[in-house]
């Protein structure tokens, strides 16, 4: 099993601690590599994302605690990219410029107007009774239309490019299967979801199996029964914890180590020495 975390958040976005309390926790645990991934910046500021002017200490922080502990883990800097739309998503040259090892891209956000400020975006991520409400207001109160939406930006996020890694590809299950007419087995759901599996085979990129819901609802992103199948189009994979704080960096590796063999996967990918490989599992 290797011991390595490329998604994870700090005090410079929503996380709970500072960098160095990570990398104290991976080293004590015997980590091999370790990555940070802030929320990046967004068109608008909110809570939980860096703003550009963060960017420089960011960076910063990272490369001194590269240096420091160069004999003991391998450190590494990514960003977690939105895909907002067509104008901000990881393949601007703002991001495409920045001094990152990796990045990630994920969909937080759906927009419901061409003016990109927080108060016209839908967040996928938040608490249910918020969904639920974007779910009546904007999507005719059916989360089909909404799921749709939500891997429609998907393929798009993936078509744009500028991304390395894609995060938690299905994660729009995890407020919508609160729905009882949800059903991630029926096509209006399965069908839209494999297309974007197919796109990401064909950019040849990654998917991060996504750990943290795994211990406390037994929930992961892509869901465990899509695990086969993404073996079979030898897609990449690693084992990310999204951890916000340092105790949880390892949380659920095990279990969903077991998950990827069961699935037939014998290897995942890692950066050894700043170049992807294949490590066997």
């Amino acid at each position: 099993m290797q011991l390595s975390n490329y998604h994870s958040h700090c005090t410079f976005c929503d996380g709970r601690s500072i960098p160095e309390d990570f990398i104290k926790f991976a080293i004590r645990n015997g980590f091999r590599a370790y990555g940070f991934s802030s929320h990046s910046p967004l068109p608008f500021e909110t809570s939980w994302n860096m703003t550009k002017g963060d960017m420089p200490e960011y960076l910063q922080e990272i490369e001194r605690l590269k240096k420091k502990y160069s004999d003991q883990l391998e450190i590494y800097v990514g960003l977690e990219i939105d895909y907002i739309d067509g104008t901000y998503n990881a393949s601007i040259p703002y991001f495409r410029e920045l001094p990152l090892d990796y990045r990630i891209g994920s969909i937080h956000y759906l927009p419901i107007s061409e003016e990109l400020v927080e108060k016209n975006m839908v967040c996928i991520d938040g608490s249910f009774r918020e969904y639920a409400h974007s779910v009546e207001r904007y999507f005719e109160g059916d989360v089909r239309l909404l799921v749709k939406r939500f891997f429609d930006s998907t393929a798009k996020m993936v078509e744009a490019g500028g991304i390395d890694i894609v995060g938690h590809i299905d994660k729009i299950y995890m407020n919508g299967q609160k729905y009882e007419d949800f059903d991630w087995t029926a096509d209006w759901y399965r069908k839209p979801f494999e297309e974007c599996l197919d796109l990401v085979q064909e950019k040849g990129i990654m998917i991060e199996i996504n750990s943290k819901n795994w211990s406390k609802k037994k929930e992961l992103y892509p869901r465990a029964e899509y695990l086969t199948r993404i073996r079979e189009m030898n897609i990449p994979v690693m084992v990310n914890s999204d951890c916000h704080y340092p105790d949880l960096v390892n949380d659920g590796r095990p279990e969903v180590f077991g998950l990827l063999r069961q699935a037939g996967f014998r290897s995942t990918r890692e950066l050894v020495k700043g170049k992807w490989q294949d490590i066997p599992l």
